[in-house]
Order: structure tokens, then sequence, then C-alpha cells
């Protein structure tokens, strides 16, 4: 059985029990500040269980992309090292919102695993939740009951806390669950050891495959467990694991949602799955992680330096060493999987094949980028472990290559260990965890739980159509930052504020109260399915009715930016084609950064194209035609753009400007002429196939024309008023040029006079000819005169030190038949620069230091013979 008819089995099987199939939710999370990754298929559904969101189907079911690798359900390490373990995976899962429970779900498991897809009794087990003492939580009796029906008492095994009760955070909805496991076993494995004693033990062929969480608690901040308001089902198989024990095979990786991939490195790297332990690890890695990284791009996560694009940049770089370390590959290759990728997964999950163009040119660049990375540290490496005298590398070494270079510490070990080094693990644990607490310290936030004045179901967003409102505080929590300090959170029952969202910021404003105090709104932000609002004060009677006023100053050029970047997309398609697809945006009230796809750089030509083509939309005053809660398939067929990466529910928003059509929730101007001017600042690369686009509207349109004409007068001022500034600035070029030339003569003829000077000081030192003084040459001079120097004379140490505009300067040159590892010019000046307050580098033949201290420069020298 194929992994698409058994996907395609369970999602026929809940359709027929009334549940409602629904596409998966983006990898990458937006409003939720508690997760990085959807982790789980009930995180698109968090809102539903927290009585935050109206639900329209009580039934639903999916399979969900997720991503486990970082907070609490981490499976990094594990991946590669087991076969059944991964980074992403899909997650089968049927829903019930307040309608079926525990027997249902029971049932039906039990229906599809034995009579659907045929699964022999004898190979499952299940459990159940034992209770808790801590958490006042009972033996779960009824699931029990429910599934003797179904299977001998002595399959059901008592499952405790960590496996048996399920929660997605720290916080969040909870709730006790049943594991259903598979024993893939051998008949004769069988014989010798029971199944039941294997059960959660890590076994790499007696795995859990479905998860039925009977959601009905709700973990506050202090730790406690409130009842949810209503009783909900989520259930989670495990996509991967699922066709293991159906395909017959005792390895995720042997079923075919993983062995294109597979046959496809073996292809490009010569190296055979199966034939020994590091190899097949390596090779696992590679292709679980192409899936994670490239399903991450798809849903608008590149790679980068800070929160989730680390992460995805971390998982890249992990199987970007596996292959370089064991199946010996120094140039790019896991790119060329992408083609594999999209022609196997395109059709359950299309993003991957509309990405694909953008997904193969960001892993070619980052693995060009790591590998360059990995020459540089094993340069580092070769000169630390040359520098070690005890054989053992200090962690504080281990990390700066980590720190700095991307190094993992693995091969570090590994090559370290190849050359008969030891590695101080404890000292590089030990930065480790410094710079893990800096971090923590720096985004360290207490979150108090929310006091809730007035339940209410969902909150009402009327900002479209009012900037003022009179409002009740719902509910609201103390929040403490390092960054901002103590803070409140508000929610009203409605609100005109704009949430940061779409890539627009969120509203600011002003709480009028009774007695004509006011306390501002500092930012506006969604978190789950509420608007909140943050302030530096509580209101003293949080009871009372608020007047809420949006800034609509801030408003108004915030939508002009907004409205601007619809019609920037619009015009990047008609001038660079249709290939251009957003990949990002940030509309402020004073500018807007819209980065979209393309590869090459814009030409000026075509910048001042897209710009004219805004203009014009922007003279023809084209009218906000606006379309709320239209079915999304509707909107869809009429031309509305969706964005990639963004999660859309079933009604949705439609905003057209004349022949741009978008689904955006952000605000608008009711006409394009209220934008008043376009005007692009930048173009640049972000990213492998990425380019970003940096303007402004209104207002600042009209602060830069002002700063522009402010800057010719002055200009011209300089120049004594000319007729034709222009041509004056050219005269001055010109003659500039001119005068560079004669400079550039006469620093030449000043180093041969003081070539013929420096001859005649030659020092002979143990068989060296040495040679140091203090000259007035810029570097590329004293450059240029070391090298005349080492033509001329034989076996040479020359050293000069320069007083450049306050700044000093160490130039070394040594002969290339007497440079050595003693003798080196890198790790000489590298000494002597720290006597001018700096540092520097180079080759054994030729090197140079740079410093703030001039005064330190004859000590340098005169210290330089010390080496001969």
């Amino acid at each position: 059985m194929t992994s698409q008819k058994i996907r395609q089995q369970f999602l026929d099987f809940f359709k027929d029990k009334q549940h409602k199939i629904v596409p998966s939710a983006p990898l990458v999370l937006k409003n939720d500040p508690t997760l990085m990754f959807n982790n789980a298929g009930m995180v698109p559904f968090k809102e539903y269980f927290l009585g935050q969101k109206t639900i329209k189907n009580k039934r639903i079911a999916d399979t969900q992309k997720c991503l486990r690798v970082s907070g609490k359900h981490n499976d990094l390490e594990e991946v590669g090292i087991d076969t059944y373990h991964h980074t992403l995976f899909e997650m089968l899962g049927n829903w019930s919102f307040g309608d079926y429970f525990k027997k249902e779900a029971i049932d039906w498991a039990w229906e599809l695993l034995t009579e659907v897809y045929k699964i022999d009794k004898s190979k499952l087990y299940v459990t159940v939740f034992v209770g808790d003492k801590q958490d006042h939580l009972d033996f779960d009796q009824e699931a029990y009951d429910f599934w003797k029906s179904h299977i001998d008492e002595d399959r059901i095994i008592n499952g405790n806390k960590k496996d048996n009760f399920w929660e997605m955070g720290a916080q969040g909805p909870c709730g006790p669950c049943s594991e259903i496991h598979v024993d893939l076993r051998t008949e004769e494995e069988k014989a010798k050891t029971s199944g039941k004693d294997l059960v959660n033990k890590d076994h790499p062929q007696v795995v859990e495959i479905w998860n039925l969480v009977f959601m009905q608690y709700n973990r506050k901040a202090d730790g406690s467990l409130v009842d949810l308001s209503a009783k909900h089902i989520d259930t989670g198989m495990g996509f991967e694991r699922l066709c293991m024990a159906l395909q017959g095979v005792t390895s995720n990786y042997d079923t075919d949602v993983f062995t294109p991939l597979i046959s496809e490195v073996e292809t490009i790297t010569n190296h055979n799955y199966g034939k020994d332990n590091e190899t097949d690890i390596a090779i696992r890695v590679i292709v679980d992680h192409l899936r994670a990284v490239a399903f991450s791009i798809s849903d608008g996560q590149l790679p980068s330096n800070t929160g989730a694009g680390y992460v995805i940049r971390r998982i890249l770089r992990r199987a970007i060493r596996y292959g370089f370390t064991f199946l010996d590959q120094k140039e790019p290759f896991i790119y060329k999987l992408t083609k594999t990728l999209s022609n196997q997964m395109g059709d359950v999950f299309p993003e991957i094949k509309n990405q694909e163009v953008l997904i193969h040119n960001v892993i070619k660049e980052e693995e060009h980028s790591f590998l360059r990375a990995l020459d540089q540290g094993l340069l580092l490496l070769d000169r630390i472990i040359d520098n070690t005298k005890d054989k053992n590398i200090s962690g504080g070494k281990v990390f700066e290559l980590y720190d700095t270079y991307g190094f993992p510490f693995d091969l570090t070990q590994l090559i370290a260990k190849e050359k008969g080094y030891t590695v101080d693990e404890e000292g590089f644990n030990t930065h480790m965890q410094k710079q893990k607490e800096r971090s923590k310290a720096a985004s360290a936030v207490e979150t108090s739980d929310w006091n809730v004045l007035v339940e209410d179901e969902e909150e009402e967003f009327i900002g479209y159509d009012n900037l003022n409102a009179k409002v009740k505080i719902t509910q609201y929590r103390k929040v403490i930052t390092k960054k901002d300090g103590e803070m409140y959170q508000l929610v009203f029952n409605m609100t005109p504020f704009y949430p940061e969202g779409g890539g627009q910021v969120g509203d600011k404003g002003h709480l009028e109260m009774n007695n004509g105090d006011v306390i501002y709104v500092l930012d506006t932000k969604k978190e789950n399915n509420l608007i909140v609002h943050y302030t530096k004060h509580l209101p003293k009677n949080t009871t009372e009715i608020f007047n809420a006023v949006v800034n609509k100053e801030q408003r108004k050029l915030s939508a002009s930016n907004h409205t601007a970047t619809h019609l920037l997309h619009q015009a990047l398609r008609k001038v660079l084609g249709n290939h251009v697809e957003q990949k990002g945006s940030l509309v402020k009230p004073k500018s807007l950064r819209f980065d979209f796809s393309h590869f090459a750089k814009v030409e000026p030509q075509q910048l001042q194209e897209i710009e004219d083509f805004v203009n014009a939309r922007i003279r023809e005053n084209l009218p906000l035609i606006e379309k709320r809660n239209v079915p999304m398939q509707e909107a869809i067929d009429e031309g509305a753009m969706a964005l990639f990466g963004e999660k859309y529910g079933d009604s949705v928003r439609a905003i057209r400007f004349g022949k741009s059509i978008e689904l955006c929730g952000g605000t608008h101007v009711q006409h394009t002429g209220e934008i008043w001017y376009f005007k692009i600042k930048s173009e640049s690369a972000v990213a492998a196939g990425i380019r970003r686009i940096e303007a402004i509207t209104n207002t600042a349109v009209g602060d830069y024309f002002v700063e522009i004409d402010e800057n010719y007068e002055a200009i011209k001022h300089v120049l004594k008023n000319p007729k034709e500034p222009v041509k004056a600035i050219e005269n001055l070029q010109e003659e500039n040029a001119n005068l560079k030339k004669q400079i550039e003569g006469f620093l030449k003829d000043k180093a041969s006079n003081l070539k013929d000077e420096l001859k005649d000081k030659v020092q002979q030192i143990n068989g060296v000819n040495f040679i140091s003084a203090e000259v007035s040459l810029d570097a590329n001079s004293v450059k240029d005169l070391a090298f005349q120097l080492g033509g001329e004379i034989k076996d040479l140490f020359f050293i000069a030190g320069s007083n450049i505009d306050g700044k000093a300067i160490l130039t070394i040159y040594i002969s290339k038949n007497i440079a050595n590892d003693k003798l080196h010019a890198g790790n000489i000046v590298r000494e002597l620069g720290k006597l001018i307050q700096g540092g520097g580098g180079g080759q054994a033949f030729f090197a140079t230091a740079g410093g703030k201290n001039p005064s330190g420069i004859k000590e340098a020298l005169e210290k330089a013979k010390g080496y001969l």
C-alpha cells in the first residue's frame, strides 16, 4: 500500500464519519508567542480548545505538517541515530470540539487500524493514564473500560504522566491520553520478549503510532489545572510510522516516504544505504533534514541568524556537516534533492511545488556559505591544534569556532580525535550555558495568568470602520520583560485598534477614562485569537466603560504604506514577471519594506518603471473595493492572490485597487490618491533568490523631497553657486583624479628613495637580513616597498610601522625560503599587534596589523628582533 493511498484512506474514513477535511496549516507560527513552529496536529486548533474562537465545524480531520526541533518537544538529536524520529513529520488527526469524546475516539481508531488498514490485533498494545497525585488526577477508568471491549486486558498498559498526559507546552490545553503501539518484530523475537515489556522503551520496532488525547484541562501559568469549558478530542497518528507498519518494513526510512530521496542521495554521493552504520545515519539525517528545511522555506521561513530562521539554518547545517564528514561531499549537493521532493509531495502539499525554485536556490546558497565557513573553520582548527601543547583543546577555543563560524562541536571533536587530540567538552558546555543564560536573560518574560472580568467568546475588531469606540476590559494580565519592564496587556470586548499582522505594525492610541485621565496604548498585537493592547499602566477601575481612541495620523500613514505594498506587488509582477511572489513585508507609518522572489538584481531602469507604475495608479485615484467574509475559494476564483505561509480561514477579506486583488486583513486608504506619492529608497538582496525594496509614501516623501532640496542648495553654496552644478562637480572629480595620479607618483618616488636608504640599514642577525623602520607611507605603498626589498635582498625579515591619521599599521615581510612555523609573519604580527592595541594576521611571508596606539610602534619594531 503506497503512502499516498494510506494518507487518503485515513481522510476518507473520517470524511465518512462526518468530519470536514481541512488543509495543513503552515509550519511557521505568527501569532503565538509560546511556540515557533507547529509541533503537533492540535496547534492550529488551539484557539478552539481555549474558547477564543467560534467553532464552525465540530468535527475535523487533516494531515498536519509538524516540526519538532525546539522547546519541550525536541527530537533533533535522535534524528538519524534511530529509524523512527524525525524533525518534520506528518500528523494524521481527527478532532472533536465539544462533540464526541472518549468512546467514539477509541472505537473509530480501532476500526480504522484493524478493519480498514487490517493490522493484526495481536500486534497492538494500548496505554491509559494511571493518574498523578501532584495534579490530583485519578486513573482513567473510563478509557480503560472502553478499550476492554476491543482488546485483551493484558494488552492494556498503565502509563505515567510523562507518557500518558499530553501537554503542548508549559501552559495551555492538555489532558490524559491513550497511546496505540504496534509490535513489528519477528515471531522469533516476540517469543523471547513480550511486546508489553517494550512499550515506551525506545525499541525501534515497538513504537507508538497513534495518540488519542482527551483534551479537558487548561494548564495555567502557576502550574495549576482548570477544566476547559468543553471536552474535546485531539488525536495524532505519525504518518511515517503508520506507513512503516503497513508496508511491512522495520524502519520509517524503508517506506516510500523516504526511499526516493535516499535513492537520489546514493546516486549523487556514490554511497550506498544499508552498507555501514555511519553512512546510513548520514543519509537518514540528510533526507529528513531536507524535508524540514524545504517545507519551512515553502511556508515562509528562510534560514537566518535569529529565532525560527536560526533553527532552520541549524537543521540544514547539521545535514551539510553529515554529508561533508561521512559522504565526502565538499561541494553543495543537498539542493539537488529538491526536485525529487517536489515530485513526491507536491500533489498533497502544493506549496512545495510552487516554491520549488526558491527552495532550490536558498538551500544551494546556504550550502555554499556553510562549506566556506567549514573551510575557514578547518584552517583555524589546524592552527589551534598546532598551538595546543597538552593534546587537549580548550573548551573556549572550541566554543569560539562554534559561535563565530558555526563550526559544530561534534565535527571539532571528530577531527581532533583523528589527530590524536581530545576536546575539553566540559569547558565548551560551560561557555554554551553562559551564552544560553545571557540569551534567556535578555528575552526573559514573566507573565501572570489572565484576570477574566467578563466571559466573552470572541473579541470583535471594528477598526476598518471606526477609529474610536466605547469598550469594556474583558481580561488583563501583567507582563514583565527585561527590555520594557512592567507592562499590562488588555483585551476589550471590541476594539478599533488594528493588531500587528500581515506585515503591518499594530496601532497606537489611548484610553480615555470617565474622570478625564488617559492611558496610552503603546502597541497592539494578536495572541492566538485575542487582540492584546499594551499599556504601561492599568486603569484604577477596570470595570468602567472606556473610550478607545486610535492615533488617526499614524493609522492613515500605515494605511498609505500598506496600500502601496499591494500596488508595488502588482508593479513587480508586471515589470519583472509573474514569478515574483511576496515573501515578507513590514508596513510602518514612516516607511514600507517589501521582500519578493527574484533571482537577479533589479536594474535602475526597472526600478524606475516600477516606481512609475505605482505612481500612475496613485494618480488614477483608484477606489478601494473591499469584500469581507467572502468564501476563500470564491475570492481565489475572482483572481485574489493568497500569500504563501499565511493561515486563512474559511472566510476571507479581499482588497481590490484596479487590477490589484489580494487577500488581506490590513488597513487601507479609501482611494489611492491619498497615498500622494511613492518613492523607492533602496533595492537589495536578503537571501538567495529574495530581494528587498524599501520605500516611502505620503508625508515621508514630502520630507524626503525637502531634504533633497536642502542638500542641493548646500552643494551649490559649497561650489560657489555655479550655473551648471553637475558640470562643476564633474570638473572637480577630474581635477581630483589628476591630483591623485600626481600623489601616487610622488609616493613611488618617495618609496624608491626610501628603499635605497633602508638597504643601507640592513642588520645581519643569525644569518637573516633584518630591516626595521618607521615610515610615513600608506599601507599599499608599504606593501609595494616590502616586495621590492624582498626582490633585491635575500633571506630578508622586514618590518615597518606607520602612523596614518592617528592609526598604527605594522607590516611584516619574510622571504619565502626562510618563512616557517617559528618565523611566521602572520603569527608574529598578531603578537606585536597587541603593542599597538590592535590585531591582524596573514600568511607566513607577508602580514599586517592595525591598531589605535601609534606610540607602541617603536616597541613593536624593537621586539621584532627577538624573533631572530
